[in-house]
Parts: C-alpha cells; sequence; structure tokens
C-alpha cells in the first residue's frame, strides 16, 4: 500500500480546497459535498474556473429530480472553460507509433486549429443543433474537431476506431450525422487497418477524410479530404448554450442488444473536471495520458479533465502494448497515466514497460475493469512505488461515482471513497441496506445522465428501484463490496452486461450473434472473475445442433465475433451443454451459470 506525506497531501488540490472552506478531514468533506450539493459544486466551479456568457441564478433545482436543473438560467460554452491556461502553455504532446518524434501544441496552437475547423463546418453548411460523427484514433485532429464542434453548437457523435461496420451503422442510424470525420487507416505495428472503408461500409452520409500524402485513396464524389475542408479563418466566438444543451452523443450498453444512446451536456464535463481536479489531482502544466478513443467515455473525459485543469493531453497514436508507449510516457514526462487492467496484465507478463523512467508519474488510475492487486502492486513499482486511483463510473454519470483519494491510504485495487458530490447505497437481494450487494446511486448528482435518445430513462434507471430512506434510487448495475476498514470492491455487474476488456457489453449481444452459428442451437454469454480478481473473462455456454468439435467451435465463434462484434473480446472458453437454466418465465438464468463456472 502507498501512504501520502503530510507534505505531499498539502500540495494536492483536495487539500487546499479543504482548507479554504474550514475542513480537517476528509470524511467530513466529502459529507458536505453531498449534504450541501449546491454549495459544493459552487466552490467546485469557481476552483475549476469554468467560463460563464451568463451567471446562474442558483447552482441546483432539484424540483424533478430525476432532471434536476444545474447551473440555473446560465448561458455558456464548456469549450471557453478548456482555454484558460496561458496561450504559450504545452496543451498537447502527440507521438504516433511509427515516429520517434514527439510534437508539441501550445493553448494557442490548439485554440486557433480549433476555430479553424469551427469557421470550416459553419462554411461546410453546419448549424447549431446538426450533429457530426467522429470515428478516428486519439489524434489532435480528433482533439480538435470534437473542440471545435462543441464550440460551433453541433453535437459530437463518437464511434470508436476498433468497431465493425454494423457496430458504426447502428450509432449512425440512431443520431443521424449529417458529416462523419475519419481517416484512410490506422497504423498498428506494421499493419494498416482501413477505416474509411469501414465508415463508408455503415453508411456514412459525408466524410471528411485524413489521409497521409502517400496515401492512394478514392473518395466518393461527397466527401472530401482534410486539407480541403479546412479553411484558413482562426478566429470564432463561441456559440451560447444552455448548460444541459447535448454537446456529445455516446454509447453503453445495456441488458438488451441495442446500445443506450446517452447524451452529454456542458455539466457533464464539469464533473469529468472535477473527478481530474479532486481524485486525480491534475494540476496546471500536469502531463496526462489515458490510451482511450472518442467513442469511450474516457475520450471526452480526457480532454476534459485535463484541459479545464490547465494540463497537457499526452496523446500516443498507437498499441500501449509497443515498447514505443513506454518510451513515450517517459519522454513526455507523463505525471498521471491511466490504463485498464487488461493493459496492465500484458506488461506484466512481457516486462515491456520494464525498462524506462517513469519517474515523473504522481499517479495511475485504473478503470474500466476490475483489477487484480498483484497487478496493481505491479503498476506501482513501475514508477517506483506510486499510487493506483481506481475509478469506477460509466458514461451515464459522466466520471466515478466510487473511487479514491491522492490524501488517503491507497490499498491495490480497491476504492476508498465514493466520489466528491456522488452518494451511494449498496442494497441486497432481500432490498436492504447491506454490506454487499447491488449498487443504487442516490441522485442529484451533477454528471448523471436524464436522458435516452433510443430507450425510456425512467424505465432503465427508476423504475421499481427499492425506496430506502425516503430517497430515490438510481439504477447502476455493479455488485459492490464494503470491506471491514470501509474501502469498497466492485465484484463486477448484476445484470446481464458484462464488462469485457474495460467495453460494456450485452449478454444478448454477444448471443444473437453466437446463435446464428450453423452448430449452435442457443447459447448463453456470461462474464466470470479470475480466482485473484482482475479483468473479466468471456465464456460461452453452447447447446448444440449435433455432435460438435469444441476446438473448432471456440476457433469459429471467436472468428465471428471479431468480424461482427468486436476484435478485442476474447473467448476464454466454450462449454459445451445439454440445457440452459431457465426461470419460469423462460428467461435464461446466467446468475446460476456465473456460480456454477470454475476458473
Amino acid at each position: 500500500m502507498w501512504q501520502p506525506t503530510t507534505d505531499f497531501i498539502k500540495k494536492t488540490n483536495l487539500y487546499k480546497i479543504m482548507h479554504q472552506k474550514g475542513f480537517k478531514n476528509y470524511p467530513d468533506f466529502y459529507n458536505w459535498s453531498v449534504t450541501d450539493r449546491p454549495a459544493f459544486w459552487d466552490t467546485t466551479v469557481k476552483a475549476l474556473d469554468i467560463q460563464l456568457k451568463k451567471p446562474y441564478s442558483s447552482v441546483l433545482d432539484d424540483t424533478d429530480m430525476e432532471k434536476p436543473l444545474w447551473l440555473k438560467e446560465a448561458q455558456m460554452n464548456i469549450v471557453d472553460s478548456c482555454f484558460t491556461a496561458p496561450p504559450d502553455a504545452t496543451a498537447i504532446k502527440y507521438q504516433s507509433e511509427n515516429s520517434n518524434t514527439i510534437s508539441v501544441l501550445t493553448y494557442d496552437d490548439l485554440h486557433k486549429l480549433v476555430n479553424k475547423i469551427a469557421n470550416s463546418l459553419i462554411h461546410n453548411g453546419l448549424q447549431k443543433g446538426d450533429a457530426i460523427g467522429i470515428d478516428m484514433a486519439m489524434n489532435i485532429e480528433a482533439v480538435a474537431i470534437y473542440l471545435a464542434a462543441i464550440k460551433a453548437g453541433i453535437t459530437v457523435v463518437t464511434v470508436a476506431d476498433s468497431f465493425t461496420p454494423n457496430e458504426i451503422k447502428v450509432r449512425f442510424d440512431i443520431t443521424s450525422p449529417k458529416l462523419v470525420f475519419t481517416q484512410d487507416y490506422l497504423i498498428r505495428g506494421d499493419k494498416k487497418l482501413p477505416l474509411y472503408d469501414k465508415v463508408l461500409d455503415a453508411g456514412a452520409q459525408q466524410m471528411v477524410v485524413i489521409a497521409p500524402e502517400d496515401s492512394n485513396i478514392r473518395l466518393r464524389r461527397q466527401d472530401i479530404f482534410w486539407d480541403d475542408f479546412l479553411v484558413e479563418n482562426d478566429r470564432f466566438e463561441s456559440v451560447s448554450a444552455n448548460p444541459l444543451d447535448t454537446t456529445t452523443i455516446l454509447f453503453s450498453s445495456g441488458t438488451t442488444g441495442a446500445p443506450k444512446a446517452i447524451p452529454w451536456n456542458h455539466t457533464t464535463a464539469i464533473k469529468s473536471a472535477a473527478d481530474g481536479f479532486y481524485h486525480h489531482d491534475i494540476q496546471s502544466g500536469d502531463v496526462v495520458a489515458w490510451p482511450t478513443n472518442l467513442g469511450w467515455m474516457m475520450g471526452p473525459w480526457l480532454i476534459y479533465a485535463t484541459l479545464i485543469n490547465k494540463g497537457t493531453i499526452a496523446l500516443f497514436e498507437g498499441s500501449p502494448m509497443s515498447n514505443a508507449f513506454g518510451q513515450f510516457i517517459q519522454n513526455a514526462k507523463v505525471n498521471m497515466l491511466g490504463i485498464v487492467p487488461s493493459i496492465v496484465r500484458a506488461w506484466k507478463n512481457t516486462g515491456t514497460m520494464e525498462n524506462y523512467d517513469w519517474s515523473a508519474i504522481k499517479c495511475f488510475s485504473s478503470t474500466g475493469e476490475s483489477s487484480n492487486p498483484e497487478e496493481m502492486i505491479y503498476l506501482m513499482q513501475l514508477a517506483g512505488n506510486k499510487p493506483v486511483i481506481e475509478y469506477c463510473g460509466g458514461t451515464e454519470i459522466g466520471g466515478g461515482y466510487v473511487t479514491s483519494t491522492l490524501i488517503q491510504t491507497n490499498i491495490p485495487s480497491t476504492f476508498s471513497t465514493p466520489a466528491l458530490g456522488s452518494e451511494f447505497v449498496i442494497v441486497n437481494e432481500e432490498g436492504v441496506l447491506s454490506d454487499k450487494g447491488e449498487v443504487f446511486l442516490v441522485p442529484p448528482a451533477m454528471g448523471l445522465s436524464f436522458q435516452l435518445l433510443n430507450k425510456n430513462h425512467h424505465e432503465v434507471y427508476y423504475k421499481n428501484t427499492p425506496e430506502i430512506d425516503g430517497k430515490l434510487l438510481r439504477r447502476h448495475g455493479d455488485f459492490l463490496v464494503r470491506l471491514d476498514n470501509g474501502y469498497y470492491r466492485v465484484m463486477g455487474r448484476t445484470d446481464d452486461s458484462m464488462n469485457l476488456g474495460g467495453i460494456k457489453v450485452s449478454s444478448l449481444q454477444i448471443e444473437e450473434l453466437v446463435n446464428s452459428h450453423l452448430a449452435v442451437m442457443e447459447s448463453a454469454a456470461i462474464a466470470v472473475s479470475p480466482p485473484k480478481g482482475g479483468p473479466a473473462l468471456l465464456v460461452l455456454y453452447v447447446v448444440p445442433n449435433a455432435i460438435v468439435d469444441k476446438d473448432l467451435l471456440q476457433y469459429e465463434l471467436q472468428k465471428l465475433i471479431k468480424q461482427k462484434l468486436n476484435p478485442l473480446f476474447k473467448i476464454h472458453d466454450v462449454v459445451i451443454t445439454d440445457k440452459l437454466p431457465r426461470t419460469a418465465s423462460n428467461k435464461i438464468m446466467r446468475r446460476v451459470l456465473r456460480n456454477q463456472y470454475k476458473v
């Protein structure tokens, strides 16, 4: 475990705000953050230097607890708050996998590029309220396009670059972007992975394509090369908006096959930045790296948490498993590095990152899936025993609901606290408060979604939730354990969704694909935890049509999942069975399968 010194604590953002507000210990400060939410968020908005075009009349109007009004009557554009650092401060450090050079953009450089893109969007006929799509690697252009669209009042639909054409199409069908930004291809090691062709197969209406000089790509008549799209005007006044106006549409799987389309607004970004400020201690000038993509919530989170806190985003376009990545973290002098546990497991197995000097790292952060204590200890030692901020939340939260701080003892693979400004309870199967059971969030909290584009928000999050102590509870779906020392461990999901490699996916999505195989009568997909903890493993229970070769079937199902769903989902095991356990209403009892499977 890691223990902060008094001198270290006094340098943190969290301590400074606690001292400013007169709190001597963290528990009292946390209690204040949820018992006086308006005062806490007013303090936070000021600490983050959030820019407003018109001040709010009140921080919170919670007359409707399912749809509270944050920063009531204010006018703002969150992108203005991303450029409060000195113009000559470094905004982005960038390197691609096939380059040895780190490119540097100042805040002024980035701001001018953002303004050029915003003007280009308007020049190409887009208006406030329209939507664009981004299906790209996490690079300089992706960050600038994202900020430019929001600055122009345009909604951004984000799609992960690993998605199949079918997954991309599902998301575009829901959101109808008028223009999609993409690349000719991605480079991963010595491979060129086509991206434009995938987006083309998904039926994008019109595309702006970034292509290298040696590219021989041929575009459709309506598509535009990046250089032809971009205008020279680098001055642009941000479009004024209501704090709850939609800025981004992200996607997260639930208990049905279709992904949930979750709108983010200008206040969601404040939640992301607040978690970066309080829990990850991102300070002015800090260099922050997180291997991610705009299609996952940590992409927008990285932008807001870093730029609003006047830090530097460290972008590496390539595989985080490569030696080049380790060298980039060293040479960019990264101070905060975010990961998913699967990456750490690969590092531990290969020793790839042991040759680099990561002493500049102040802390790590781990999110996306359950971690393993041994692997987290290994991660800590890569930077000379630095703490790991466990961070668990969701796209519909805009950040975390349970996490850690740098002023508390840091114990690998455990969470020390609910996120500041957020409250939750643990309810067991009998529907009473417990130290072990399902997590329910207690609204209101800034960042919590209040609408879904393609589902009924009330039914997904509030319908038939338990009533405890007169509090409205919001369903989340994690299975949580409160330990004897008051810390927490997340043990996976309680519903039929699972977390594979940091990506949430519905069991039904996988089963639908598996059942399309000619040899499969029916199937059940479950995620199981390794005995020592860590990332979940995908196990398929299959009822075959006839006698099958298990190894051959697993090979063919893996190929099917890679082609049609996601290449990152790896099948750990296929179990051949005569029948699946079902309820009286004929629903598959996946929990029974999870309990009986032995890793």
